[in-house]
């Protein structure tokens, strides 16, 4: 199913950053490869590449996040997840705009259309604790 908007473009930036993860693609490899995609024309274009530029600039900021809110470190993590998890944390750090509970639903949303059964549980109470710490007055 074909994602609109911005949980379109959420859709096809985790892609891209799990194939990120796999291949080790550069950043301007996966921008040419995704916006082939037919799906983008659906999504957000300018929200996409926001977000890939945002995680690819800030990798090493978003797995010290993931470190400080889980017990599992961050290359440990199933490739689906942390790619999530770098995108919701991305959203919570430089998208003020996007409330709390959207990125955190989105996530879920994300978890459990791609990620290991049980997974979106993780990414719930990981981004759950980062809201609080990253957005205490949201």
């Amino acid at each position: 199913m074909q994602k609109k908007g911005r949980s379109g473009a959420r859709r096809l930036a985790m892609q891209a950053f799990y194939q990120l993860q796999i291949t080790g693609h550069a950043l301007d490899v996966l921008q040419d490869q995704f916006r082939e995609q037919s799906e983008y024309t659906a999504c957000d274009a300018d929200y996409f590449e926001a977000l890939l530029v945002d995680v690819d600039t800030h990798r090493a900021l978003l797995d010290t996040d993931i470190a400080a809110y889980s017990d599992i470190v961050p290359e440990q993590l199933d490739p689906v997840e942390r790619a999530i998890l770098w995108l919701a944390l991305a959203e919570m750090r430089f998208h003020e705009d996007v409330p709390v509970p959207v990125v955190i639903n989105e996530a879920i949303e994300l978890a459990k259309l791609f990620g290991a059964e049980g997974g979106h549980r993780y990414v719930n109470g990981l981004l759950d604790k980062a809201g609080q710490k990253l957005r205490p007055a949201a």
